[in-house]
């Protein structure tokens, strides 16, 4: 009876810490039939950082050229991205809580780079993409590695992986 308790215990412990996707992820995913734990884990990998109660995708970040950069506003935000692509061009940003760059996704969907700063905004476009990566894929990890490199190869192999280890961390 003591094993059947212990188990019992520890199982309801892992149950209560396992990861539930913020209303928003759920939102955004469930509108393009993406299980909500596939976007989380992309925003935790493309925008995770360090606050007060633990590491959470953050709206206001940007890679500019292969630089992470975090932003306190989205005003802030705003502006680098605009400095970022005057000086790099329109490939060399990406924006916001899925880091959509800007080139091959944001501009197909939004009319001003800051709109991509938008959390529910940015998560509906990472949504539709994973969508389309998955119709081609059919697979989830896979669909990843397209998120992150269409074009497959070697970046998108290795992001695959990360995806893997970041979503059975959940």
């Amino acid at each position: 009876m003591k094993k059947i308790l212990f188990a019992l215990s520890f199982l309801s412990a892992a149950y209560v810490q396992a990861e539930t996707p913020p209303p928003a992820y759920q939102r955004a995913a469930q509108a393009q039939d993406v299980p909500p734990e596939v976007l989380w884990t992309i925003a935790k990998i493309e925008s995770n950082y360090k606050i007060k109660i633990g590491y959470y995708p953050w709206p206001w970040t940007l890679n500019i050229k292969g630089e992470g950069r975090y932003f306190a506003t989205r005003a802030e935000a705003c502006n680098a991205a605009l400095e970022g692509l005057q000086r790099y061009g329109k490939y060399g940003v990406d924006i916001g809580l899925t880091q959509q760059n800007w080139g091959w996704v944001g501009s197909q969907h939004y009319a001003h780079p800051c709109d991509s700063l938008a959390p529910s905004d940015n998560l509906n476009t990472a949504a539709i993409e994973l969508r389309k990566c998955y119709e081609r894929e059919k697979n989830w990890v896979w669909a990843a590695g397209c998120y992150h490199r269409p074009a497959g190869g070697e970046p998108a192999r290795i992001y695959r992986e990360k995806f893997s280890k970041k979503y059975n961390q959940r």
